[in-house]
């Protein structure tokens, strides 16, 4: 597991906090990176086990990405607010609205370019994982999720709960526990999970979390989640 002895609680779960986190902003974007990328560079958070980029970004309506090359890496996108436009050299021309997710296998090289074509900023989350292996070929899904209180399943090795797959066998979870509600952080033996606050607040085994927050733990490290007053959104990742 990851350790950073500055950010790791008496328990040693692993705490990011939303203020410490990467910021880049331009007219257009503004984004928040929990993990090195681009011109932030510390070598403390390169990333947790294969997960290697969160950004929490929010784009200006008629602004975003032009085209640009990805190879070797899975790319998911959680859309939070808004609308995104994607456009890919494998011929896709997709809208990923609030509620969908995206994923794309980079491979041997795709490029692509995303852009708010919407009316108002939207907010989406992208993160890239490690593909289990290089050279695979290129491919794209997405999809909508209806997202309750309990953990509804956005990617799983055997598609289970309708959840798609990319080429690691990673689980991510997306939840919406009301106040007070609590959701389990079980985890594989041999697994490192990761939590990510997308909004709202609440506490992990006694650790207080806030929007942009996010906690690392291994298999056993830690129980369960309980939301605050406001309720809250987040992610929860297990990882191999």
């Amino acid at each position: 597991m990851t350790s950073i002895p500055a950010s790791t609680t008496a328990s040693g779960l692993l705490f990011r906090p939303a203020a410490e986190r990467f910021h880049s902003a331009l007219d257009w974007l503004d984004s928040w990176h929990s993990f090195s990328f681009a011109s932030h560079h510390d070598p403390a958070w390169m990333g947790f086990g294969p997960l290697r980029v969160i950004n929490d970004d929010t784009i200006a309506a008629g602004k975003g990405f032009g085209m640009h090359p990805h190879r070797d890496m899975e790319i998911v996108t959680v859309m939070v607010e808004g609308q995104l436009n994607h456009r890919d050299s494998l011929g896709h021309a997709e809208v990923l609205r609030a509620g969908e997710v995206q994923r794309m296998s980079a491979g041997t090289g795709v490029v692509h370019s995303e852009v708010n074509e919407g009316d108002i900023p939207c907010r989406l989350l992208q993160i890239w994982i490690e593909p289990s292996r290089s050279g695979l070929a290129p491919a794209y899904e997405q999809k909508p999720f209806a997202v309750g209180s309990g953990w509804t399943p956005l990617l799983d090795p055997e598609c289970s709960g309708g959840a798609m797959a990319i080429e690691r066998p990673v689980r991510l979870w997306r939840g919406r526990p009301s106040a007070d509600e609590a959701l389990s952080l079980a985890i594989a033996p041999g697994s490192q999970g990761w939590l990510q606050l997308i909004s709202g607040s609440g506490q992990a085994d006694g650790v207080a979390l806030r929007q942009g927050d996010g906690l690392g733990f291994a298999a056993d490290a830690a129980e369960r989640f309980v939301a605050g007053a406001d309720g809250a959104d987040l992610l929860l990742f297990e990882l191999r």
